[in-house]
Formats: C-alpha cells, sequence, structure tokens
C-alpha cells in the first residue's frame, strides 16, 4: 500500500467524522488549532504526512479515538 492511499485513507476518515458532528473545516481547525489550510491539505487529493501529535489534537476536537480516524 503505498504512502499516498494512506493518507487518503485518513483523510477521508476525517472528512467522514468532521461531516458527522456537523463541524466546518474552519470549526475543526480552530478546535484543533491547526491551520485552516493544512486541514484543508488533509482533506484533499494530495495530502501531506502527518504528525501524531497532530492526528491527537484532531481527535480530541471531534471527541473520539485517535484510532477511529486511522482504521
Amino acid at each position: 500500500m503505498s504512502k499516498i492511499s494512506i493518507r487518503l485513507r485518513f483523510g477521508n476518515r476525517l472528512r467522514e467524522w468532521r461531516a458527522k458532528r456537523k463541524l466546518t473545516q474552519q470549526e475543526l481547525a480552530e478546535r484543533a488549532d491547526i491551520e485552516y489550510k493544512y486541514l484543508q491539505r488533509l482533506e484533499g487529493k494530495t495530502p501531506p504526512a502527518i504528525k501524531i501529535d497532530t492526528i491527537d489534537k484532531l481527535a480530541i476536537a471531534l471527541k473520539v479515538k485517535a484510532s477511529s480516524l486511522i482504521e
């Protein structure tokens, strides 16, 4: 499995959870204390690598376990 497909799967899961919580990208970025543009890229077609600390911030902001984002 390529790095890109792993990153795309993460971005898709992130988008799904954000939609379930009825949050905009801007709202989630603010709650997670990350840059809005970075969140856009994470959910985009060519997502960048992500640090475990950022996954944790996003999970806390979404009120889910970090493993829910990376399953």
